[in-house]
Formats: C-alpha cells, structure tokens, sequence
C-alpha cells in the first residue's frame, strides 16, 4: 500500500536564510516511480530529504495521503518514515561496528514487537539476495559497492510503500547497477510502491515512469508519465 504525494510552496532556506530548493507544485500518483535529474548543487538531495521529513528548514506544504508531513512534530515524522518509508542515503549512513545484517535490521529498532522477527528476517533475505553473505562481518571493511548494497538492504527491510533512494548506483559497477535498478522498479511495479530517485545514472533514469529535472533549486523541466 501506497499514498499520492502532494508538494505546494516547499521552499528550503540554508541557516543564512538563502534559497536552496523552491517546488511550487509537484504531483505524483501512487505506484509511480520519480527520476530526479541535474547538476551536482541542484537541490536534488535536498528535495528528498524534505519529501522524507528530514529537514527543518522545510516550508510549504508536503502531504503524503492525507498526512501533512511538515506540520508533524520531530518524533511524529519519525514514526511516519518508520511506517511508510524506505531510504537509500547517498553516503550510506551505516554504523561501522555492526556487521551486514545487523545494519540492515536497523528499522527493527522502531518497528512493533510484533514485527520485529519478520523485519529481520527480510533483512537477511534482501542481503543474500544482493549478494552479501558475510552478515556479521563489520561493514567497516566492506567495499563501496557492497556498502551500497547494504544500505539498499535496509531500505527494503521493513517493506515500506515509499522508497527514496538518493544515488542508488553510484558505487556498483554497471553490471550490479543494472540488477539493482531492475529489482527496484519490479518491486515498484509489483506492488505498487512509490519510488523517487536521485541519480545522475540514465539507465536508472530511463526506467522511471516520470522524471523532473532541477537546476538551481527549481524545478526546470518535468516530463509526463511514459506509455506503457
């Protein structure tokens, strides 16, 4: 299950007040999948952070479903990324000193006693299925490219209906790339998630049903959904 985003009037100011992101108006249906294109400095990783409730310089409105994201307290957006989102960080944002499937099993933490051994259990599925196998060594030691692979892991583990993924590519060699970007969009595709993505990677692009592209903090050029 998944939820239409609405995004009216966001603009995101740095601490000294400047404009680093104004989207006036972004639409985008449930079950769709969003490419986000431009130069490095865009505004691209900042508009997914305010789409995931991330950022407190964030003003406007952004509602996913009926929820009015930027009017939810610190906790209560916490709660709602644990409930309903998946997230892909660009810099991995892993803890060293656990291992593999201990990193991706995080979202545990904040998920229902109830669902706690499925979650992890989706876990360890999402890493062998990716290719890692060494689950208690710490990532510490882990190459780039399966650090991405880790983090990708995690984002998939609790299951959500909306994955934000920030670069998902950016480490994996093309082969790798290619497997990821196909998993992402079947899982879009077959169960009708959201997935918005930042990427500079066109094979990525290209699979997405929609793509907007940034420059300067705006929204530059947004294209229509794809035929199928």
């Amino acid at each position: 299950m998944t939820m239409p985003l609405s995004v009216t009037d966001c603009v995101v100011r740095s601490d000294r007040g400047r404009v680093l992101l104004s989207v006036p108006s972004l639409e985008l249906g449930p079950g769709v999948s969003l490419g986000i294109r431009g130069p490095s400095g865009a505004g691209k990783s900042t508009l997914l952070y305010a789409l995931a409730g991330l950022s407190d310089r964030a003003e406007g409105s952004i509602r996913w479903g009926d929820t009015e994201l930027l009017a939810l307290s610190t906790a209560r957006r916490t709660q709602f990324r644990a409930a309903w989102i998946g997230m892909i960080f660009q810099d991995f944002l892993l803890f060293d000193e656990l291992g593999a499937l201990a990193n991706a099993s995080l979202p545990a933490m904040f998920a229902p006693r109830s669902d706690r051994s499925a979650l992890k259990t989706r876990a360890g599925a999402q890493l062998a299925h990716l290719g890692i196998t060494a689950l208690k060594r710490t990532v510490d030691s882990f190459s780039g490219g399966e650090r991405q692979r880790v983090a990708v892991a995690r984002a998939l583990s609790n299951d959500a209906g909306i994955l934000l993924a920030d670069e998902p590519t950016a480490s994996l060699n093309r082969d790798a790339a290619d497997a990821l970007i196909a998993d992402l969009v079947a899982k879009v595709r077959n169960n009708g998630k959201t997935l918005i993505a930042v990427s500079h990677d066109a094979h990525l692009l290209d699979s997405m049903d929609q793509i907007i592209s940034l420059t300067d903090g705006q929204i530059e050029t947004p294209s229509g959904a794809r035929p199928a």
